[in-house]
């Protein structure tokens, strides 16, 4: 009978988290991809392109919708809604791929992907920095940021798919995309070299995957030709808004490289369409290491249900959740952060209700390049006996001694 009760309330504990996600979009639900395909053949008609140009990542990046009138053919914008467009593009550069806007349900004001990509009026709060992690003060030679003992970055573009609202990097994007010099490039390389301390390395951007596959191959090599360098990392997040990128050629051109892993950043489940979960799979299937960088975002993912739903989602594609990072205070995107207090509660609620595996580390990227800080839920308290009392994923108090026995519940 105890055994009875006991899975009775488990099951309960799943109700609303079921009853939640009735409410939440997903890219591979039949309602959703149906959406997606008539968006895409809007799209098609207006660009007067076919199907085999679609999936082309070239053209994906040639055509990104950059325009309010372009927009405006494609989503219904008010009158407003075109204007406030139209001031935060004279600060800040903005561009969706064709893929990534086909997304965007035209008829939800509040659809997660419309606030990630599409401009809002509110970036032109003068709240912010441009660069609160002091990047450029953590720049030794050519194009690294170097913040830890045993690993550093190379950044190889600003060019991204589409460029995010809440990106990190905006002071680089400017009014065009650009590829870091040879000579940068060179620089890096040769540092790494002549440091033996470095064992990983992150290839990030922009997005290096915007990258011809001859020029990125190229880095990977040279990187990997370093006897010291273990582990090198690419930073991307074209299978998200440009999953044609990921080709037969480049993986095959990349995995002779290994061990290769790739850190994405879907941010809300609607981004994981059947589209993006081949470009995943044809990914893990060739060796790569595939990790989740998710970004806290006010109004976007600030939901422990859609946090769930989202990692949970991602372990089916054989991606890890790694990071959920705090917003940065970057300059125009300060609408998007939300409290620390509601990152922590959203990983209290993980904990117990989903798997291990669902489970990231939420992280503060401290400012002025001091590294990240975990984040953690304390859940315990040393008592004045010198046990300590903890708190179980459902709120349960017990007792224990320092080595871990039970005292009392």
């Amino acid at each position: 009978m105890k055994n009875k009760q006991r899975d009775m309330q488990l099951q309960s504990y799943t109700c609303n988290f079921v009853n939640a996600q009735k409410d939440i979009p997903v890219g591979t639900n039949h309602l959703q991809t149906i959406l997606a395909k008539k968006q895409q053949e809007k799209i098609l008609n207006l660009f007067h392109a076919d199907e085999n140009l679609w999936n082309n990542w070239h053209w994906q990046i040639n055509n990104r919708i950059c325009s309010v009138q372009t927009l405006s053919q494609i989503l219904p914008l008010s009158d407003n809604e075109i204007q406030c467009i139209k001031k935060v593009e004279s600060y800040f550069r903005w561009a969706i791929s064709p893929y990534y806007i086909s997304l965007i349900n035209p008829q939800n004001p509040q659809d997660p992907i419309r606030k990630i990509a599409i401009p809002d009026i509110k970036e032109l709060s003068a709240d912010g920095e441009f660069d609160p992690m002091d990047e450029a003060g953590h720049n030794p030679t050519g194009a690294i940021t170097r913040r830890y003992p045993d690993r550093l970055i190379i950044n190889v573009t600003n060019a991204c798919g589409s460029y995010c609202r809440h990106c990190q990097r905006r002071r680089n994007i400017g009014t065009q995309d650009f590829v870091t010099g040879q000579d940068k490039i060179a620089q890096s390389i040769q540092y790494i070299k002549e440091h033996t301390e470095i064992r990983d390395v992150l290839i990030t951007g922009g997005d290096p995957l915007t990258l011809e596959d001859d020029v990125l191959i190229k880095i990977v090599a040279e990187i990997r030709s370093i006897p010291h360098v273990e582990i090198i990392r690419i930073g991307t997040r074209m299978p998200v808004v440009v999953p044609q990128r990921i080709t037969e050629d480049l993986v095959n051109g990349l995995k002779q490289y290994h061990p290769i892993y790739i850190n994405m950043q879907f941010n809300h489940p609607q981004e994981i369409t059947p589209q993006s979960t081949y470009a995943c799979n044809l990914l893990a299937d060739n060796g790569f290491v595939l990790g989740n960088q998710m970004v806290l975002l006010n109004g976007i993912n600030d939901d422990k249900y859609v946090v769930q739903l989202l990692n949970q989602n991602l372990l089916k594609i054989r991606i890890r959740p790694y990071y959920i990072f705090h917003a940065k205070n970057i300059i125009g995107t300060t609408h998007f952060r939300t409290s620390i207090q509601t990152g922590l509660d959203i990983m209290k609620h993980l904990r117990g209700n989903t798997s291990g595996l669902a489970i990231p580390t939420y992280v503060l990227n401290a400012p002025r390049g001091a590294g990240k800080i975990p984040l953690n839920y304390r859940n315990y308290q040393e008592l004045s006996d010198g046990n300590i009392l903890f708190e179980t994923w459902e709120g349960k108090k017990i007792i224990l001694s320092k080595d871990g026995s039970l005292v009392n519940e």
